[in-house]
């Protein structure tokens, strides 16, 4: 089955002005993804950044992936990225899809074959990472704070397990994309507890962060 990874990379960033193109660890941020994708080339067979942006599309051609242009109607801030999705495979049909999304860079080496070998073999049409959280969480309704998932003087290891989906990476098929799903009802969750399904950036402090586990870990 042919397969892609896909970078979906916009240009209007509000809260962190021109993030795909800063600097992490010496490289665009960006192109920590690129690099994932092509350290992987035993599971991935082309690498597409989807871009409205002249700066990321030249950055991703210099690191070696193709660019499909976005049209502007596809990248409002509002727009999903199943849009974008099906924008890529329109123009390169493949089978299967695996979401790298660029605010994620850092990701564990061998995360993709694990996730890869769950998706072939789990008889499903997606698979996507998620990890466990470990807070006490609750409402405020009525200027009132109403616990969630706990009851008061429980202790946090006592907690029932709760998951938050981390954005490290899904895969789907293209089937479901074309309908637009990259999470199916049949998804199959990968659990990751590395220091890295913590990094997600979207201000200056997570980049900073970023920066901080890249030179500690």
């Amino acid at each position: 089955m042919k397969t892609i990874a896909v970078i979906p990379a916009r240009g209007g960033s509000k809260r962190l002005p021109g993030k795909n193109c800063k600097m992490l660890g010496g490289i665009p941020l960006i192109a920590h993804s690129i690099r994932y994708a092509q350290e992987n080339a035993n599971l991935i067979d082309e690498v597409i950044v989807s871009t409205d942006d002249a700066e990321i599309k030249a950055i991703a051609l210099e690191y070696g992936a193709k660019v499909i242009d976005r049209p502007v109607e596809l990248a409002g801030d509002f727009e999903p990225t199943v849009t974008a999705l099906q924008h890529v495979i329109a123009q390169h049909p493949a089978e299967v899809v695996v979401l790298l999304q660029p605010t994620n860079p850092l990701r564990p080496v061998a995360l993709l074959a694990e996730a890869m070998k769950l998706f072939r073999d789990g008889a499903a049409e997606s698979v996507f990472t998620v990890t466990e959280n470990h807070h006490k969480l609750g409402k405020i309704r009525d200027q009132r704070f109403i616990p969630f998932n706990y009851v008061p003087g429980q202790r946090s290891q006592d907690l029932e397990p709760l998951y938050f989906e981390n954005g490290l990476l899904y895969i789907c098929t293209a089937s479901a994309i074309r309908k637009g799903f990259i999470m199916t009802d049949d998804a199959k969750p990968i659990i990751v507890s590395h220091p890295f399904a913590s990094v997600d950036i979207d201000t200056i402090h997570d980049f900073n962060y970023a920066e901080w586990l890249l030179k500690t870990i």
